[in-house]
């Protein structure tokens, strides 16, 4: 009976959080896994230090399920950051630099600077670790650069083949699940590309990687407002914006693990 109770509790809170979750399991997982394969010998043996010789998709998703403890409560801001629609790049970069201190930019720089800082505890840096792995994710997911007012597309409504669904959720998980690959085989499908290819998407910074998002996300915004029946047709327009999105965010973890450990 105390089995099945938790079953229930665990069912109910995978199901509340689904909706919430960025690029949703595997999506993380594909990320974290190409990134992995792009390590040097160097970052590999600094990170297993943190980690031990866990698989960096393990902990991908670590940050969202640890939402539902209060002592992080703080965290939740960090996975997004909301601004107008349409702005030119210096202006996207302003609003960045004038913008709470809690959010995803704001945090991937602390990050990134705490993790270079080896005298914090063990316990601090694979949390940070943690965070890093699965925020450059969030950052390459367009409704977690979203708008404020429709709460990067939780708040527009739209049926997903038939089912009432809501926007953020079609790009958290919808769009990568429906290729029912696990995600070994999808980051094998997307990391074709030779060195050249894979050195034109990693130049930049994270502001220039999150206007890069905001671009995408303005588009899914205007094609929301013709279309809110999505199925076939929906898919075939963004499979490859996906599929983009997911190889810039596991080649950029690389690049930013091999700066930091490598």
């Amino acid at each position: 009976m105390k089995q099945t109770i938790k079953l229930i509790f665990v069912i109910i809170f995978l199901g509340i959080n689904s909706h919430v979750w960025a690029w949703g399991l595997t999506g993380h997982r594909i990320v974290s896994e190409i990134a992995e394969r792009h390590l040097t010998k160097k970052a590999k043996r600094n990170i297993q230090k943190i980690i031990g010789r866990q698989h960096l998709a393990y902990w991908a998703n670590w940050p969202d399920f640890i939402k539902s403890d209060y002592a992080f409560d703080e965290t939740s801001p960090y996975h997004y950051i909301n601004t107008a629609g349409n702005l030119a790049k210096d202006d996207f970069k302003m609003a960045l630099q004038n913008s709470p201190e809690n959010n995803i930019y704001k945090q991937l720089i602390r990050l990134t600077e705490d993790l270079k800082d080896r005298s914090n505890s063990l316990t601090e840096q694979q949390q940070n670790l943690y965070f890093l792995i699965h925020l450059i994710g969030d950052a390459h997911q367009p409704m977690h650069v979203g708008r404020p007012e429709d709460l990067g597309g939780n708040k527009i409504s739209v049926t997903w083949f038939g089912k009432s669904d809501n926007l953020h959720r079609v790009w958290d998980s919808s769009l990568v699940d429906y290729e029912k690959y696990s995600y070994t085989e999808y980051a094998s499908v997307l990391d074709i590309h030779d060195k050249r290819y894979n050195a034109a998407l990693v130049t930049g910074d994270y502001a220039s990687w999150l206007y890069d998002t905001h671009v995408v996300a303005n588009k899914i915004y205007a094609d929301a407002a013709n279309e809110s029946n999505l199925s076939y047709r929906y898919i075939y327009d963004n499979k490859y914006v996906v599929e983009d999105a997911l190889l810039k965010g596991g080649l950029r973890l690389a690049k930013m693990l091999n700066e930091i450990f490598g």
